[in-house]
């Protein structure tokens, strides 16, 4: 992979590197590698080189870490907790020097030693932790809260092989194993002291004690959370948060007399079983044991993360009255949604409360970020297998279902309808608990990620809900932070950046908008597509390594990595490029804007329609790619793999960003906001937050086309079948019938025939409805880009225009109207006082 310069972006590069730090760095790097490492510089490799230099950056940060968490605490301040299945933190060595102020003497200090700071990122892997957008949204979260000196931690399962590794074989996707801690992690610290049980199963036994129900859970099976801790540095290292992460054990991993027996297996089935929980994110649910093993991840990590937090407060403040104004627990979509019945669990069986007071710590303590207006991914889960494995918390369920119920009957008295909409229990679908009620319920806050989707959210999904407790739903848009997709990913914009609005940009992002003056002056855009032409080198090099593909730096790159999935419409996009093929076909002599498609994302192992479709786009590549009456105006390109080192490496290269989800279905989405941040402009519907981006960008940079949100829902009640459109469109006719006719799967005419029958007769994402508008946007794209000088200033101006977009401004907006905390953003100062430098190595 070629490698990028890394960042000039901290006050401190302005400075002469202190030859005192320098030494020291050098000194405390070889110190690693003969005394952590065990090696000699001359038998060294790249790796163990990588290994001492980040566990000397590790030493300095767990200075400030520890003086931010002993602070925290001294001044009594309240603490958030995010609780989040998915972390997507990618590489944290670059990120954290960056943020500490010690990456320019590092890589001079490495220089030195004759190892290059490039060569030795490539040896970090990325933490495979999480699967898109959710995983990042945390990860860009965190960083926030640490760069705002939030005390904070964030609450996940430390997976042995996170989602998969994507192999493309033939065109298919295939599933591997990813092993990101095959050479352990220097990053973590591993907790041995801090374990506790989770339990399974069994029964629960019901006593009478002075007039109160008190409820004991005998269970079935114990599984033990043992803690990892990996520090969150903030911007200028001025505070350290903390991920813990959970890993899962049995309570003796070896039964000694049963492997005396000679059953061997059988002797290690219990640890097998336990460790299977933290073993992968997302396991297949299609079967029984499937489904049990995510309900089983669930409770595992909310359990010892509700324990831990429970343990940290009674420690600072001695009792639990107090937690609501101490401790702001947030969860992160529908996977934490059992804190609600954990925390309840905790203080009425293992702490006394009685009921009404220990719900009213949990309503006021808990809050609830809903990321789907998809009903079938707000989680539910069968009361059969809710009963088997967590019988006390399904008790609890129906304590609070009771009370939650008497108080619809008493808001629309007989309404049988609007009372089984809103219960805690499906008794229409088998009987199902479910999760995004429960969480809803027992939340004081319910948010949003773009203003379209909270309003949506109150029309849809929740309706029922919000009219039963009207006020809770509240708007947080989505953020990135600019400091990993900025000035670590594009280090070219970032020093026109500085130089056109001043150091200070780096604290004060509402001075991007001092770009605004120089987007037409015709110097600054040279310079501009001068970086953006360097960037596209860089990605065109690292598609022809890894596919073998030849593209031109020169040529429009029009990029969609994200999530396969149906509803983000990556099947039209490909769609619109068989159709632009068929057009260049039948008018090669045409002056046609050259343009490479640039695709990556994950289907989920399960999802084979999803599958397909990545199939679609590689054979379509196939066709495309080797016919030279194409002459290379059109390039398709699928990059494997794909997470957010790769992400790095498309989102500067962009010219334009395809953000094309059917309207009202997208949350909000943050590639958009990464891509519009580094000068792509962006095509797609008015859903999620390109809504917000059209606002803050203006109407004129950025390209809208389709069917609006009602308009779907109207047709969605018309009925599915696209014929009509169809008929009326020529180009997308003849487009789908070379799909599924086989002009594009020669070895098999009838592998993408149930593509056709869908784009004919079961158009849910109204993909066919939406073609010719989606062509027509694309065509206008080919104009704009024909026109330089308009194109870069319209780029420039989406940069300008994106500094609402930081998820430092969600986070103040989680803090002051969600979790009332403070923020303490990091002073200029800090790193510009005398000596600074050099003391932030010590």
């Amino acid at each position: 992979m070629q490698e990028q310069s890394f960042p000039g972006s901290h006050p401190a590069l302005n400075q002469p590197i202190d030859e005192l730090a320098l030494a020291e760095i050098k000194s405390a790097i070889l110190t690693k590698l003969r005394l952590a490492i065990g090696k000699d510089a001359g038998m060294a490799t790249k790796r163990d080189w990588y290994k001492a230099a980040a566990l000397a950056l590790r030493d300095r940060i767990v200075h400030r870490w520890l003086m931010a968490e002993k602070q925290s605490y001294d001044e009594g301040r309240k603490r958030v907790y995010y609780l989040s299945l998915e972390f997507l933190i990618g590489r944290l060595f670059t990120d954290a020097l960056n943020n500490m102020g010690l990456l320019p003497v590092f890589e001079a200090a490495l220089g030195d030693l004759g190892v290059g700071l490039g060569e030795l990122r490539k040896c970090e892997p990325d933490a495979a932790l999480g699967n898109g957008g959710l995983g990042r949204l945390a990860a860009c979260f965190m960083e926030s809260m640490a760069t705002l000196a939030i005390p904070a931690i964030g609450y996940g399962i430390r997976y042995d092989f996170g989602l998969f590794r994507q192999i493309i074989a033939h065109g298919w996707q295939h599933e591997y194993p990813d092993e990101w801690l095959g050479c352990g992690n220097p990053w973590e610290f591993q907790r041995p002291e801090v374990v506790y049980n989770i339990h399974f199963g069994g029964h629960v036994e019901h006593s009478d004690d002075r007039g109160r129900d008190r409820a004991t859970w005998h269970p079935a099976e114990t599984v033990e959370a043992m803690a990892y801790d990996t520090p969150i540095v903030g911007w200028r290292g001025q505070h350290v948060n903390a991920l813990r992460l959970w890993s899962a054990h049995a309570p003796d991993p070896l039964k000694l007399d049963i492997f005396n027996s000679g059953d061997y297996l059988g002797a290690v089935a219990e640890e097998a079983r336990a460790e299977s929980i933290c073993k992968f994110l997302y396991p297949n649910d299609e079967s029984a044991a499937g489904r049990e093993l995510r309900l089983r991840q669930e409770y595992f990590f909310v359990s010892a993360s509700l324990q831990d937090l429970v343990k940290r407060h009674l420690a600072a403040d001695g009792q639990l009255r107090s937690l609501a104004s101490k401790v702001a627990v947030q969860l992160n979509d529908t996977h934490p949604s059992l804190a609600v019945t954990e925390l309840m669990r905790i203080l009425v069986d293992l702490h006394n409360f009685r009921w009404d007071e220990a719900w009213k710590i949990t309503v006021a303590t808990l809050s609830y970020t809903n990321h789907t207006l998809l009903p079938e991914a707000l989680e539910t889960w069968p009361v059969e297998l809710f009963e088997r494995l967590l019988p006390r918390n399904l008790e609890i369920i129906y304590r609070i279902n009771v009370a939650h119920l008497a108080l619809a009957d008493q808001r629309c008295p007989g309404d049988i309808d609007f009372r089984a909409s809103v219960s805690l229990i499906d008794e229409k679908s088998g009987r199902r608990v479910r999760m995004g009620q429960l969480a809803f319920v027992g939340s004081h806050r319910i948010n949003g990620v773009s203003a379209m989707h909270s309003d949506l959210m109150k029309e849809t999904v929740f309706n029922d809900l919000n009219h039963l407790y009207p006020g809770r739903i509240t708007n947080k848009t989505n953020g990135i932070t600019f400091r990993r997709w900025l000035m670590l990913a594009n280090p070219g914009l970032t020093d026109l950046i500085r130089e056109a609005c001043g150091e200070a940009v780096l604290d004060d992002f509402s001075r991007f908008e001092h770009l605004e003056a120089r987007a037409s002056d015709n110097s600054f855009q040279q310079r501009f597509r001068g970086v953006k032409h360097q960037n596209k080198l860089a990605l065109a090099r690292l598609i022809a390594e890894r596919n073998n593909i030849m593209v031109d730096p020169s040529a429009l790159f029009d990029v969609q990595i994200k999530r396969i999935h149906e509803y983000k419409r990556q099947l039209l996009n490909i769609l619109e490029a068989v159709a632009l093929y068929q057009a260049i076909k039948d008018e090669p002599q045409r002056n046609w804007v050259p343009r490479v498609k640039i695709f990556a994302g994950k289907a989920a192992a399960s999802y084979r329609y999803a599958k397909l479709i990545i199939k679609l786009i590689n054979d379509v590549a196939e066709i495309v790619n080797n016919d030279p009456d194409i002459a290379g105006r059109l390039k398709v390109v699928f990059l494997a793999d794909y997470n957010v080192s790769l992400a790095e490496m498309i989102i500067p290269a962009a010219d334009l960003s395809e953000q094309i989800s059917t309207a009202g279905m997208e949350a909000s989405g943050t590639g958009n906001m990464k891509l519009a941040l580094n000068g792509a402009l962006t095509i797609g519907t008015l859903d999620g937050a390109n809504i917000e981006i059209r606002d803050h960008v203006g109407e004129e940079n950025i390209a809208i086309f389709g069917m609006e949100a009602g308009d779907v829902m109207i047709r969605r009640k018309q009925g599915l079948d696209a014929s009509d459109v169809i008929g009326r469109s020529p180009r997308l006719a003849r487009a789908i019938s070379a799909i599924e006719s086989g002009a594009f799967s020669p070895d098999d005419r009838t592998r993408f025939q149930s593509i056709g029958h869908a784009l004919r007769y079961l158009d849910h994402y109204m993909v066919s409805a939406d073609f010719d508008s989606y062509y027509d946007a694309q065509r206008g794209i080919d104009a704009r880009w024909q026109v330089m000088p308009a194109w870069t200033r319209a780029s420039i101006l989406n940069v300008a225009r994106m500094p609402w977009f930081s998820s430092d401004r969600t986070i103040r907006e989680y803090a002051e109207e969600i979790w009332n905390v403070p923020v303490h953003p990091a002073s200029p100062r800090l790193l510009q006082e005398p000596g600074a430098q050099r003391g932030a190595t010590r």
